[in-house]
């Protein structure tokens, strides 16, 4: 290996770091931008949010001349399925997340977002009998009587944080099927909701309920909602290309952090004994998570050594 190739490949880390950031730092400040929406109801900002995002993809997928993976995905209609339900999955995310913003309830958006990698595991083990070890299944254990916390001495059940948690935790298993990177993923799950939006759209645009092109504000921010929706994940196609998994793992953290930070310093949202003493329960799961898969990941080099 050449100097100049040494130092492009000593880089390359780097730039994964950037990218991760980037993409981690911009799905956290997502509060921000839906916050922006005033009278605008979540499910109208999640139609246009699928049109947008499908329409702008179009170009970005023209630009980067991506379209090969994307004719094959469509040309195989059995394969189509598990592309509708993770496209059904994370409309619903979507749609979930829109509405913890618009209802000033982001902390259980962040609770839910900090709960996706031990529903990650809890669903690997279910469903795909993976084997659980002890720490991560202590972890699942703490996860779980922080839920019962919640529901026993408040008397309500965090349901956006569980739907959240579980809509994105289940669409990572049906994506797992799907033989597409992010961008042409993404692309053909819109493109599947695409038609519903349309029609969603039309009933709204009928019954005289549509917010587009009511003002000049609102029109842009729900045009925009479909390119905030690709550049995170641009820059998480770039950071998983350089990047191992453990590090991907712990820059994910940054998103639900952020939002938790936004949630009380920005919205002025309530933060209760017993809303933190579940955050803590949470946090040290994922503490045992991360370090169960940091022990896993050293015997396996070690094994392979």
């Amino acid at each position: 290996m050449s100097p100049r190739d040494a130092l492009a490949s000593d880089r390359e880390p780097a730039k994964g770091v950037a990218f991760g950031l980037s993409a981690y730092i911009m799905w956290g400040c997502f509060p921000l931008f839906f916050a922006l929406f005033q009278g605008v109801p979540a499910f109208e900002i999640l139609i246009h949010r699928i049109l947008w995002s499908c329409l702008f993809l179009v170009g970005l997928v023209t630009l980067l001349r991506r379209w090969t993976p994307i004719r094959g995905a469509l040309a195989e209609p059995r394969r189509l399925g598990s592309v509708l339900g993770c496209a059904l999955l994370i409309a619903l995310n979507w749609g979930l997340y829109i509405y913890s913003v618009e209802t000033r309830q982001v902390l259980q958006a962040s609770l839910g977002y900090f709960m996706t990698p031990l529903v990650n595991v809890a669903l690997g083990m279910l469903v795909l009998r993976e084997t659980m070890h002890r720490l991560q299944a202590a972890a699942v254990g703490l996860a779980t009587l922080a839920i019962l916390i919640q529901l026993l001495l408040l008397g309500e059940l965090p349901w956006i944080s569980l739907g959240l948690a579980f809509s994105f935790g289940t669409y990572g298993l049906l994506r797992k099927q799907v033989p597409l990177d992010g961008l042409s993923g993404l692309f053909v799950e819109t493109l599947m909701l695409l038609p519903l939006a349309l029609l969603a759209i039309t009933w709204l645009v009928q019954v005289d309920l549509s917010h587009f092109l009511a003002d000049t504000r609102t029109s842009l921010l729900l045009v925009a909602s479909g390119v905030i929706t690709a550049l995170p994940l641009l820059a998480f196609a770039g950071a998983a290309r350089r990047l191992r998994l453990a590090t991907l793992g712990f820059l994910m953290y940054i998103n639900p952090t952020i939002q938790f930070g936004i949630a009380l310093a920005v919205f002025g949202e309530p933060l209760t004994a017993v809303q933190l003493a579940t955050f803590a329960l949470i946090w040290t799961a994922l503490a045992l998570y991360s370090w169960s898969a940091w022990q896993g990941r050293a015997k396996r080099e070690s094994a392979q050594a």
